[in-house]
């Protein structure tokens, strides 16, 4: 009984500390694609304006 407490407690205690890893890396991949979405416009933006004049 004991050791199956055990490894629920290292279980929650593991999804505790994940959560907040997760977030940081899910929020960190959001603002790399929105950077790169950016820098791909402003590439897309510049080649258009230099090829027209």
């Amino acid at each position: 009984m004991g050791r199956i407490l055990l490894i629920i407690a290292a279980v929650v205690a593991a999804l505790v500390l994940l959560g907040p890893l997760v977030g940081l890396a899910l929020t960190l991949l959001k603002w790399a694609l929105i950077i790169g979405a950016v820098a791909l416009g402003v590439t897309f933006v510049s080649k258009w304006w230099t090829s027209r004049t």
